[in-house]
């Protein structure tokens, strides 16, 4: 099982970008590459799947437990080559002082040798220390090589690599000048998502190249086949027959979702029917929607000039159709949705608008509790889970009646205390949750589907 971790320093040193180039990299030569990405994101995962051509799964320790995810981990990467995780933030970076939930730790639990991506601009001899001290800070951490990144031209690299084999026991595996090409154009949430990308794989292509030419691979898989083996037994799920047929509206508008979550929809009877909101002009034969988080704020004039489908989702919902929408999703069924100045009409079910901002309105982990509200609640007492947020936008001129499923215990929510409107059998909210041991929600909504078709609710 050879795996690697990729962490850096600080975050916004490159890692994404290397991270992608190799994994591009190694599946042009034919290698069987499963990506993982550390912490919530749907960014990053996106364009590491489009470069291994298989989904890319997140590994949280705020939404998952060790054990789960040293699950996760070895039940997605059956019959890999290599497996490359992608660190977020700095290697030791974490929410408490004792890193618990940092990269480190997490390289820990899975026994993955640590590559460690180096910012290098402005600095030469300045690095030795800097790696030395990466190495004093956790004995238990095993920095196997280090990438240089943004160098500066061949006497800077000459340079660094010096210093680094005088100073340290590192190993250089490779050094990334810097290259306009190995940008990727950034928006507001982070990288521009490969699915809105209609140049992603040219632009992928172009990084794997660079990198190849600039990292040692070869080395790299050195390294990642001495990580040990991991052991774990698992209980076969065996699947519910498929009677339900659940739409996903997934587009260049909406494009946030974990595969797991699809995984875990099909576990429990569910075929998706993907829909296009942008040019499918109506809603297909389902029995539920679920939409996705994304950018429609960047789509919103062609989705609010697809009126036939805005009136059949409407109607649906209107008409007790189980819905279930996330952040971008609860936007596009608000009353309208302006940023830049400009407003467009949404599907107009829930009874409020949306308005973009400049600056995040709502970031990071929630820790929620559930108000005994919600259409499929949590089945145990005083119920509380976690789950994260991401959103620049604002929901606006808010009526007082409205009825939440979520109490905000830790995040920002709809209003600061609550999230999760309910409307009829639509369920929408900021809030992105994920199918984990802790909040099986794909079961519990796909059970409150079938009740509904079934007349028993």
């Amino acid at each position: 099982m050879p795996h690697i971790f990729i962490s850096a320093a600080h975050k916004s040193s490159g890692k994404t970008t290397i991270t992608l180039g190799l994994c591009a990299a190694l599946t042009a030569r034919g290698k069987l590459v499963q990506s993982f990405k550390k912490g919530p994101d749907y960014i990053d995962p996106l364009w590491l799947s489009q470069a291994t051509k298989r989904s890319c799964h997140n590994l949280d320790f705020y939404t998952m437990s060790p054990t789960e995810i040293k699950k996760s981990f070895i039940l997605h990467n059956k019959n890999a080559d290599i497996s490359i995780i992608e660190g977020n933030k700095g290697l030791y970076d974490g929410m408490d002082i004792e890193g618990t939930n940092s990269n480190a730790a997490l390289a820990r639990l899975l026994g993955a040798p640590v590559v460690l991506v180096l910012d290098t601009q402005g600095m030469t001899r300045g690095i030795a220390p800097l790696i030395l001290g990466y190495q004093i800070f956790d004995k238990n951490i095993k920095i196997a090589g280090i990438i240089l990144n943004q160098v500066g031209g061949e006497r800077h690299e000459q340079k660094l690599r010096e210093s680094v084999e005088y100073y340290t026991d590192v190993p250089v595996l490779g050094a990334v000048q810097h290259n306009s090409h190995l940008v990727i154009k950034e928006r507001h949430l982070g990288l521009m998502p490969s699915n809105e990308d209609n140049q992603a794989r040219n632009k992928i292509n172009t990084i794997a190249k660079l990198i190849a030419n600039q990292v040692d691979i070869e080395q790299l898989m050195n390294i990642a086949r001495k990580a040990p083996a991991l052991n774990s037994s698992f209980i076969k799920k065996h699947p519910y027959p498929t009677d339900l047929k659940i739409g996903v509206i997934r587009d260049a508008a909406f494009g946030f979702y974990y595969p797991g979550d699809f995984e875990a929809l099909r576990q429990a009877g569910a075929k998706l029917i993907f829909i296009d909101a942008l040019h499918d002009s109506q809603l297909p034969a389902v029995d539920a929607l679920f939409i996705g988080g994304g950018f429609p704020e960047t789509q919103m004039e062609s989705l609010s000039n697809n009126k036939s489908l805005k009136k059949d989702i409407r109607n649906a919902i209107e008409n007790f159709m189980p819905v279930y929408a996330e952040c971008g999703g609860m936007m596009y069924l608000s009353r309208q949705l302006t940023w830049h100045k400009k407003t467009c009409k949404m599907v107009g079910v829930l009874p409020f608008d949306t308005v973009m901002s400049a600056c995040p309105q709502g970031r990071g982990y929630v820790h929620l509790r559930e108000t005994g509200c919600g259409l499929w609640p949590l089945q145990r007492q005083q119920a509380e889970f976690y789950a994260h947020e991401f959103h620049y936008s604002k929901a606006i001129n808010l009526p007082s009646d409205l009825t939440f499923a979520y109490q905000v215990l830790r995040g920002t929510g709809l209003d600061g205390n609550y999230d999760g409107v309910i409307y009829k059998n639509t369920l929408a909210s900021y809030i992105h949750l994920r199918d984990v041991e802790n909040n099986h929600w794909t079961q519990r909504f796909v059970d409150f589907v079938r009740k509904y078709k079934t007349n028993i609710i």
